[in-house]
């Protein structure tokens, strides 16, 4: 094995690519924007090449791309025509694109057999068992991804038009999003019409803080977005059993808990790395034992 080794994580809101010897260790971290391959490849493209330029020139390194070699967790990944079309494009030695969720699995519980969920603005489960990997939900936005963050803040918006029309009571969180739209539904209806996955995710913070306050249209919602996740992961646990590890990852894993069932937050436990070091450690192990990491 010759050159660097770059792990990239992408998703929906944020690309992080890491920087990493022969030997794994980190030698810099770069951050760009959203690299969902299936909801727009081109832009995806931009940011993987932008946090990986950004991560040689964290390490004090002149950015050589085709010197390295990348194992990709990218969001999106499970659509084989938006694979081909990124794959022949990246600018890499060699490159390997595989589940994000594939990537978080290995920093979260290293070689182990277990599970994770991911919760963010997506939403996708893997189970490693006896060392083969199983995927479950993650389909996109469009079509699965149930309590997600996108469709956390979708609902928001959905809601507030509820609560404009009297179909449902006016509340706090309602009146909170209808001011940030002048007061005015069709410009809600305009920015949904246009929203990607990330554009709805930025409401879900809110939604978290007005359910602290007790908010009955913010509760209403996340029991929504829990009884999702709660499904999700009885479907891993009738894969899984009592085994291993079960880590929550993603941006509302440490907001969901106390919103899901007893019989899911008492197995929960805390990761032992973060996704980006998972795809440093596939990358290693990739390209030093000439293996391919399946997803």
């Amino acid at each position: 094995m010759t050159g660097y080794i770059l792990g990239i994580d992408g998703g929906g809101t944020s690309c992080r690519a890491a920087l990493a010897d022969q030997a794994g260790t980190m030698l810099g971290r770069g951050k760009s924007g959203a690299s969902n391959i299936l909801t727009d490849p081109d832009t995806a493209l931009r940011h993987i090449v932008e946090a990986a330029r950004l991560a040689f020139e964290d390490a004090g390194l002149a950015p050589d791309l085709a010197s390295a070699s990348a194992i990709l967790g990218l969001a999106g990944n499970n659509v084989g025509d938006a694979v081909g079309y990124v794959t022949t494009r990246l600018p890499f030695k060699a490159s390997q694109i595989v589940s994000d969720g594939v990537i978080a699995l290995q920093g979260a519980i290293g070689d182990e057999d277990g599970a994770i969920g991911i919760v963010g603005t997506g939403t996708v489960y893997i189970i490693r068992d006896k060392g083969q990997f199983k995927s479950i939900a993650g389909w996109g936005f469009q079509v699965s991804d149930l309590g997600s963050g996108a469709r956390l803040g979708q609902l928001a918006l959905q809601e507030t038009l509820l609560a404009f029309d009297k179909i449902r009571p006016m509340s706090a969180l309602a009146e909170a999003i209808l001011k940030e739209f002048d007061g005015d539904p069709e410009r809600i209806v305009d920015f949904a019409r246009l929203a990607k996955p990330g554009d709805f995710g930025r409401y879900t913070p809110r939604v978290f803080e007005f359910a602290s306050r007790g908010d009955t249209t913010a509760l209403r919602i996340l029991q929504i977005g829990a009884s999702g996740v709660d499904e999700a992961l009885d479907a891993v646990s009738a894969v899984t059993g009592a085994k291993g590890k079960l880590c929550l990852l993603g941006g509302l894993a440490p907001l969901y808990p106390p919103y899901l069932c007893e019989r899911h937050r008492i197995r929960l436990s805390e990761p032992r790395a973060d996704a980006l070091t998972g795809a440093v450690e596939l990358a290693v192990k990739a390209y030093a034992d000439k293996a391919e990491v399946r997803a």
